[in-house]
């Protein structure tokens, strides 16, 4: 009789453990991700306004103690961030070094300059070694920056980027659901899993570019029927690629969310499909580099 009872009692622990990993395995709901720019401000080393021109984000910076300077915050930029001659001229910097700089067309060789602290809110980062170039001259004014911000820069953390509500979040202590509904899972940043019809592609999410989609010649011809017109150059870092434009006959899925009439931009010279600031800025972004995950809430 012992061994019966205690042969159930194993059973039914199989069973319960079991039952809670399954459970554990469901997909975190869409609600419990898209509340967390709304968490207690105690969550928060920084949570700050922002400006946004043209799709792209703007923020004000704090550089070796002076300031305020004007960043922009570019998912698309790989490494801490860089300086304009601008911001280089203000702080009188020395050139500190040499860089290879590509934007997957072309590679060139670039100066780097030393930041001894740049400040973001409550965030800071020491000792960061840059890119500079001369952004501004190619710009609108509305849109010049003395800065970027590039990805490594919130690398430790959560980073919410709420379009609606102009408002940059950064976290430490909060992090994303390994999954759900409006979660999606990346290897190389950030390239996460887009639907063009019924294409499944790979798209680099980047906040930096005043876009909607781009894509290469031979994909866009894979996924659409949609005429095109001539958009003269396009300029990437290092490289000008002549550049054609339409609308997409095709729904854009990202995450649970479907996109129509989406605007896009093509090149026989673009190495990969970019999803841009104009689609980005319909959503709030949340990134997690600690546990390659971004989510998208509407």
């Amino acid at each position: 009789m012992f061994a019966y009872a205690r042969f159930l009692s194993t059973i039914l622990c199989l069973f319960c453990l079991i039952t809670s990993m399954a459970v554990a395995a469901q997909p975190a709901p869409a609600s419990q991700t898209c509340a967390l720019p709304r968490a207690p401000a105690s969550n928060f080393t920084a949570r700050l306004p922002f400006d946004v021109v043209d799709g792209r984000i703007y923020v004000q910076v704090r550089v070796n103690g002076r300031g305020p300077f004007r960043f922009a915050v570019d998912t698309g930029a790989s490494g801490l961030g860089r300086a304009d001659k601008t911001l280089v001229a203000a702080l009188g910097l020395p050139i500190h070094g040499a860089s290879a700089s590509s934007d997957g067309v072309q590679s060139t060789t670039v100066d780097t300059v030393l930041l001894d602290s740049v400040e973001l809110g409550g965030l800071s980062r020491r000792a960061l070694e840059v890119i500079t170039r001369d952004y501004g001259s190619r710009m609108k004014p509305e849109a010049a920056f003395h800065g970027i911000l590039g990805r490594d820069f919130f690398a430790d953390g959560l980073l919410i980027l709420d379009y609606p509500a102009r408002t940059l979040s950064f976290s430490p202590a909060l992090s994303l659901a390994a999954t759900g509904s409006n979660v999606l899972k990346y290897e190389r940043a950030f390239r996460v899993p887009v639907s063009i019809g019924g294409n499944k592609l790979e798209g680099n999410l980047d906040t930096g570019a005043n876009v909607g989609l781009v894509m290469p010649q031979a994909m866009f011809d894979k996924v659409s029927r949609a005429s095109l017109r001539d958009a003269g150059q396009g300029m990437l870092t290092n490289t000008r690629i002549d550049t054609k434009r339409g609308v997409l006959d095709q729904p854009v899925t990202l995450g649970s969310s479907s996109l129509s009439g989406v605007d896009v931009r093509v090149s026989e010279r673009f190495p990969e499909l970019l999803v841009g600031a104009h689609i980005l800025q319909r959503y709030t972004v949340m990134i997690d580099q600690r546990s390659k995950t971004i989510a998208l809430c509407d």
